[in-house]
């Protein structure tokens, strides 16, 4: 893999969504907090002879930046038609070759039959009205899924994530905070730019292979 910081310069040819949905909250993740997620998860061996599953995955940043550190598979799940399209292309233009298994599918039945896989997933945070802790559906899967999983949540989230974790049978063992530079790209949006501050969190799932 190198460097995170040859990573992050890597990931910066990941081309952004052509039409952002506003109900999916299509974010680009920044190369930035790709690169230092998936460089981390590789440091606790998370990443390398797993299977890794990202969750929503958008753009396909977090699946690209992981199959860097070449997993035994690594698996793109996106219940967006178009997003997949620039997943798919962003994957040519990054690696050069085909690597990640793309699905299209709803993150809450992913058709995959995998457990103890390693899940990575920076989830709609639940931004927009009624749709509060939308994150929760996507740590739900990771439960079921993943001996280990990392997700990215809005700023303030530390006590959903901990409290869920504990109830569902596994523990956050590490958390760190980034930022998403958030261009502007919807109407309600009143700056150009926004720096999002986010918290990263890694749980071990002592349940998600029972």
């Amino acid at each position: 893999m190198g460097s995170r910081r040859t990573l992050a310069r890597a990931l910066e040819a990941v081309e952004d969504f052509d039409e952002p949905s506003v109900d999916l909250e299509q974010y680009l993740t920044s190369p930035e907090l790709a690169a230092h997620l998936c460089h981390f998860a590789r440091l606790q061996g998370d990443l390398e002879e797993r299977t890794v599953v990202d969750l929503g995955t958008g753009t396909g940043m977090l699946a690209i930046g992981a199959s860097v550190a070449e997993p035994e598979r690594v698996v793109g799940v996106e219940v967006d038609g178009d997003a997949l399209a620039v997943a798919r292309r962003n994957e040519r233009r990054v690696l050069r070759r085909r690597v990640v298994d793309w699905i299209r599918a709803d993150v809450s039945r992913p058709p995959l039959g995998v457990t103890d896989a390693t899940v990575i997933s920076n989830p709609p945070f639940g931004a927009q009205r009624g749709r509060r802790h939308a994150d929760r559906r996507f740590l739900e899967t990771a439960r079921d899924l993943g001996a280990v999983s990392y997700t990215v949540h809005n700023e303030g989230s530390r006590s959903f994530v901990e409290s869920f974790a504990a109830d569902e049978g596994g523990e956050v063992t590490h958390a760190f905070a980034g930022e998403i530079p958030v261009d502007r790209r919807f109407d309600f949006h009143e700056a150009e730019r926004t720096d999002l501050p986010v918290e990263v969190y890694r749980i071990e799932w002592s349940m998600g292979s029972e």
